[in-house]
């Protein structure tokens, strides 16, 4: 039956180049496997609707909106304004302020689209200003975006370690090291790049006067910081699941907004939850499509196959590595990080048990693969979005997102892949 469900992935490819709504192109293969495979579709369908009732997926909605309010509410810039007092007057100084702030949204937001949406705003122009070009002050952050899909909590995780029965904190560990290795490559990346600038930089207070600058943005932006100890440290202290987690961000955010960055009145609240929402309705159903798919795909044993198939080619570990490697960037280059994660996670996961890879590990190279697809078309939907955010083309972005995808994101999926060590070493320290 494998044939039946390569045809399906065809026919799915083939809709989401032509542009066809996701739920729709998950629906296409659906039908494929409905009419040439052996699979009752009612049976399946009833299945999916019950998946959808786990309290785990809750934690996605509450994640969506607390990052949607934090890019209204004024939370997102004072972290800004706290990191640029720091090195917002070396060369490339401001560059790494988008980075670790893009990180910093996405430890509290768990998605990446938010980092884009809260950071370029405020610092596209002001990179422009201090003498970056404006794609590549697009590129930027758009590329450090990503980190919001590995700097825990991520929804991505959440997503894997419900289709594939692993912890999700182990998850959230495990793709820590190498967001933290991703960020401090973007950073020195961008460092070496902006020698080629005509940077225009600030000078840095001295002596009191710095100090008392620090004392001032830091007592500003002490409620913003609380955000991420508040969350990141109920979570891995045990106190909060994900969920609960993602509940407290949401509580936590609208007074934050409301009374101390007076960013948010009713009307931009009720926007946020506007544009949450319509988020999420797409997620959900996007889900539940390819949830259902990929069961489809694992009653009619296309794992088993699969991972037959592969190794009557080779039973080489490192080229086998290579090979999902490259399927997993493929996928992500036509789907969002959320369906590669649901539609391959259960066909992958018993070959790379095969291969003596753990779930644990094989959540870093998941989650590194597909959110690299977060910038690279045709999907390339934060790509996408940091374009018509800084007002520039895609064309002219593609070029320095490449640059950063390359130099300082590539090594990383390498290195994930092969060293595993730098997505294990959390995850067994806190004892998974």
């Amino acid at each position: 039956m494998i044939e039946v469900a390569l045809f399906a992935v065809l026919v799915l490819v083939i809709l989401l180049t032509l542009g066809v709504p996701l739920p729709y192109c998950f629906g296409g293969g659906l039908m494929v496997m409905y009419f040439m495979g052996d699979v009752v579709m009612k049976g399946n369908m009833l299945w999916g609707f019950q998946q959808l009732g786990n309290p785990v997926l809750l934690a996605i909605p509450l994640f969506v909106l607390a990052g949607t309010i934090m890019s209204v509410s004024g939370i997102a810039a004072s972290l800004l304004r706290f990191v640029n007092i720091f090195v917002g007057h070396l060369r490339g100084g401001l560059g790494v302020v988008a980075t670790i702030s893009c990180a910093l949204i996405g430890a509290i937001s768990g998605s990446g689209l938010t980092g884009v949406a809260a950071i370029g705003p405020l610092l596209i122009p002001e990179m422009e200003k201090q003498g970056y070009p404006r794609a590549y002050a697009t590129a930027l952050i758009a590329n450090a975006s990503l980190l919001g899909l590995l700097i825990p909590p991520s929804v991505t995780m959440i997503v894997y370690g419900w289709v594939t029965d692993t912890s999700i904190l182990a998850s959230f560990l495990a793709t820590l090291g190498p967001g933290l290795l991703i960020m401090f490559n973007f950073s020195l990346v961008n460092i070496w790049m902006s020698r080629r600038f005509p940077l225009v930089l600030e000078d840095r207070p001295k002596g009191r006067d710095f100090i008392a600058e620090v004392s001032n943005r830091g007592f500003k932006a002490t409620p913003a910081l609380l955000m991420p100890v508040i969350i990141l440290g109920g979570i891995y202290g045990g106190v909060m699941t994900p969920t609960e987690a993602a509940a407290v961000a949401v509580i936590y955010a609208i007074p934050v907004g409301f009374l101390i960055y007076k960013g948010l009145n009713l009307k931009t609240l009720l926007g946020a939850g506007k544009e949450a929402s319509t988020s999420v309705g797409a997620i959900m159903l996007m889900i539940l499509f390819s949830m259902i798919l990929s069961q489809m795909f694992v009653l009619e044993d296309v794992p088993q196959e699969l991972v037959e198939a592969i190794f009557s080619i080779t039973d080489n570990k490192v080229l086998l590595l290579i090979m999902i490697n490259v399927l997993l960037f493929l996928v992500g280059m036509v789907v969002n990080d959320v369906t590669a994660i649901i539609l391959i996670a259960p066909l992958l996961l018993p070959l790379m048990e095969a291969l003596g890879i753990s779930p644990i590990q094989f959540a870093a190279i998941m989650g590194v693969n597909t959110a690299m697809g977060g910038v690279t078309p045709p999907y390339a939907s934060i790509l996408y979005l940091g374009a018509r955010i800084g007002q520039v083309k895609v064309t002219e972005v593609i070029k320095p997102a490449m640059i950063l995808i390359l130099t300082g994101y590539l090594p990383v999926v390498i290195l994930t892949s092969f060293w595993s060590d730098l997505s294990l070493f959390l995850p067994r320290f806190f004892g998974y």
